[in-house]
């Protein structure tokens, strides 16, 4: 055949497809990001008009998000038109948007200038307020081409999607932010991953051995590796070669932490826990999961397993968890056993959310009653978490 004796023909040709749709991507992402600002910049604005008036941004912002929503679906309704708002906030210049065709079409009418920001640095309330007849600028002045030398955290960037920068808002600490935005383009993340390395608390692990002046290095510069001893020094290096990290880099890691006081508070409580195992490995279909806690409960009889994430609770950690409560009840649940009880705990900044769980639905009810008279409740296991979140981070200098 013709096309097998030319199949760098096809090559050549799907790799034009894969660069067109990366193009397409690309444009879509960066028309998105622009309004998304351009929405909370408007809401901030109309904001401003009616201040004095009491109540005026909250009726604003329903009224708004219900007209939207209608429209153009739940999207656009009231948490996101809140995160619009925030976004606009902080990020306040569009300096080193590309111009982009995608964006020239979805913005044909011709919008004020944000003028050039540099870095973090907020404009004054006066200087957000912009005034309606002097609508001198389109979208495309807004973003001229960046010049990657000139970039700095804090000003919105191409390669950025509306995912990462939603993200990125969850960072409070200004300088942790400006941290991930670099980290993020020079290891091109992501946002899934930008997400986990956020979770994984990155900058607060790789701050701990530095000093004031290296933790201003690591805002503006990311993280350096001056020698090649410094690779061994990165986390993300540590984790993907499988080895401990180091004790002065990292004196004990927040989550190991946690469940080390977890497997102490639950032993001390002398309520039936029996120790069982710590990072317990099942296999399903040849994939590998470890539960980070397995207890037996000599009352209950019956085992409990705890799984701690540091982020926040989603409904597939729920999903995960309930996998390795069927685990055990279909392979190492004994007879005369009740059914296995999941726990999990997910630490996000310094909140937590502590869950129960248990196999069949017609199980759960039997055993609901039986297990509250004897283990702590979820507000209760919430408390000792965030208490010793709070011990954790006064003692790491990471609050």
């Amino acid at each position: 055949m013709a096309f097998a004796r030319e199949p760098k023909l096809y090559d050549r040709i799907r790799r034009i497809l894969e660069s067109a749709r990366a193009g397409v991507a690309r444009s879509v992402n960066t028309a998105q990001v622009v309004a998304n600002w351009l929405i909370g910049r408007e809401i901030v604005e109309e904001e401003q008009k009616g201040k004095r008036r009491a109540g005026y941004g909250e009726r604003l912002m329903k009224e708004l998000a219900a007209r939207l929503a209608a429209e153009y679906g739940p999207g656009y309704g009231l948490v996101n038109l809140k995160l619009f708002k925030q976004f606009y906030i902080g990020y306040p210049g569009l300096a080193d948007l590309e111009k982009n065709h995608a964006v020239r079409s979805l913005f044909p009418r011709r919008v004020p200038s944000a003028g050039p920001e540099k870095g973090y640095a907020a404009r004054s309330q006066s200087r957000i307020s912009h005034s309606r007849d002097n609508q001198s600028s389109d979208v495309a002045s807004l973003i001229p081409a960046p010049a990657s030398a000139k970039w700095q955290p804090g000003v919105l960037h191409p390669h950025f999607s509306w995912t990462h920068y939603r993200t990125l808002l969850r960072v409070d600490k200004r300088e942790a932010r400006a941290f991930y935005e670099i980290e993020a383009l020079k290891n091109n993340w992501s946002a899934r991953e930008l997400e986990r390395q956020i979770n994984s608390l990155l900058y607060e692990r790789l701050a701990k051995s530095r000093d004031k002046t290296g933790l201003l290095k690591l805002a503006t510069k990311g993280q350096e590796i001056q020698q090649p001893v410094d690779v061994f020094k990165d986390p993300m290096v540590i984790e993907f070669l499988g080895l401990p990290e180091s004790p002065r880099l990292v004196e004990s890691r927040i989550e190991e932490a946690l469940i080390n006081n977890l497997q102490d508070f639950l032993l001390e409580l002398g309520k039936g826990f029996a120790f069982v195992a710590r990072q317990k490995r099942i296999t399903l279909d040849g994939d590998h999961f470890y539960i980070d806690l397995v207890f037996y409960h000599t009352i209950l009889k019956c085992h409990v397993l705890i799984d701690l994430k540091v982020g926040k609770l989603t409904h597939q950690d729920l999903g995960q968890l309930q996998l390795y409560v069927n685990y055990y009840d279909r392979e190492l649940r004994s007879q005369g056993d009740n059914p296995t009880l999941g726990l999990i705990l997910c630490t996000d900044k310094n909140d937590a959310v502590v869950r129960y769980t248990l196999g069949p639905d017609q199980q759960r009810k039997i055993f609901a009653s039986r297990y509250k008279l004897h283990l702590p409740t979820e507000k209760e296991l919430e408390a000792e978490i965030r208490r010793e979140l709070e011990v954790l981070r006064g003692n790491e200098g990471m609050s």
